[in-house]
């Protein structure tokens, strides 16, 4: 059973099978949100999402970068990413049409950041995450 489908802009459905949310800079105890840190935060989100689905492709949905503030602190600039971290496990129908439909499907790891802590559904998910090219990031395996 899925927790939510999401229709992407291909028009394939894709079901997200598993979520993992939290507070982009809930942890952050000293300075302020700016590029290296980001960057950072980005990169051990994906090192995280491959160790916690192995064998899965990870794609990153790249974030937007706000910057409220016009000046520069030590780090540089405030850079501020949106306030939930997201971390899914999608399925679908197999890429090959040669696979046998009921013992294939198609998998991919997702990391995206929203505003909300919604669940993506429908047509309703966030841009970026409806327009992933399912196709070329996404790989078969058997049941």
């Amino acid at each position: 059973m899925s927790l939510a489908r999401v229709l992407l802009t291909s028009g394939r459905t894709v079901e997200l099978s598993e979520l993992r949310l939290s507070s982009t800079y809930g942890g952050l105890l000293e300075g302020y949100p700016c590029k290296p840190l980001n960057d950072m935060k980005i990169d051990g989100l994906l090192r995280s999402a491959a160790q916690s689905f192995p064998g899965t492709p990870v794609h990153l949905i790249t974030p937007p970068r706000d910057y409220p503030d016009q000046y520069a602190g030590a780090f540089g600039p405030v850079e501020v990413l949106p306030a939930v971290t997201c971390v899914g496990a999608f399925r679908s129908a197999a890429l090959d049409p040669a696979h046998d439909p009921v013992l294939h499907r198609s998998r991919l790891t997702v990391v995206w950041f929203q505003p909300t802590s919604l669940l993506p559904s429908d047509c309703e998910a966030e841009p970026g995450l409806r327009d992933m090219a399912w196709e070329q990031l996404a790989e078969d395996e058997e049941f």
